[in-house]
Formats: C-alpha cells, sequence, structure tokens
C-alpha cells in the first residue's frame, strides 16, 4: 500500500477565519471585542495560508526522509476537513490516506466529530490512522 510512490502531504487550513472574527459580537462574555479592520483580517488570512504551507512543505521533508518521493501541498477547507481530503484522494487517484489522530476524548470526539472517524466512512481508498506517541 505504501510502496515507493510519490506521496502528497496536505495541511488543511480555514480559509477565511480572520473574517469571521470580524462578524463577532462587540461583546462576548462581558469581555468587549477588539475592533478587526478587513486589512488586518486578509493579513491574518495570508498569515494562517503562509503557516499552512510551511507545516505542509515540512511534513513533505519529513516524508523524505523516511523515503517517500512527497510534496508539500495547503489547501483551504472547502467544507470539513475530512471533505477535503476525501475529495483530494479522489481527484488525485490516491492509492491510499494516512491522516493523523489526535488523542480526543471520547466524549469530546463525539460532540465535536472527527477528521479521521470522516475520512474512515467516505473514502473510496484505504485509509491508515496513525496516533502521536504517548509523551509527545
Amino acid at each position: 500500500m505504501l510502496a515507493p510512490r510519490p506521496a502528497l502531504v496536505v495541511v488543511v487550513w480555514e480559509a477565511g477565519a480572520a473574517y469571521e472574527m470580524m462578524e463577532l459580537p462587540s461583546s462576548a462574555g462581558g469581555v468587549p471585542a477588539a475592533p478587526i479592520d478587513i486589512r488586518t483580517a486578509a493579513e491574518v488570512d495570508r498569515m494562517l495560508y503562509e503557516r499552512a504551507q510551511r507545516l505542509a512543505q515540512h511534513g513533505a521533508a519529513l516524508a523524505g526522509e523516511a523515503g517517500f518521493e512527497a510534496e508539500g501541498l495547503a489547501v483551504a477547507d472547502e467544507v470539513t476537513v475530512a471533505d477535503t481530503l476525501v475529495r483530494l484522494a479522489r481527484e488525485r487517484d490516491a492509492q491510499a490516506l494516512v491522516v493523523g489522530a489526535h488523542g480526543h476524548s471520547r466524549l469530546r470526539e463525539a460532540l465535536l466529530g472527527s477528521t479521521s472517524r470522516g475520512v474512515l466512512s467516505h473514502a473510496e481508498c484505504p485509509v491508515l490512522v496513525v496516533r502521536e506517541p504517548e509523551g509527545s
């Protein structure tokens, strides 16, 4: 399944999150929100994209160290992270998807949903879920 093939390391980021902050109520929990202007939101959005790009490149470098020919790609979240990953896998005719699992509690996972669970449910190719080692 993971034979020597090109690998794509994907970081999904939420485009427009900074603009959503502009729409927050002026007072949440009794703490007045700091006003955010459109230029600041655009700059924050650009910085989030650049951070996602750097993280994808770092992941590609790590995959390269593990023997994979890898490319890093930052992709804007279109629906959910899971849906975005499944769509990319389908478009690229991926042989497998490898996703990282965060150690969320069962209650939190049930309430918030799970990217790993969404990918497992909807992917048309094999999925390998990798947990972070204990103590990392």
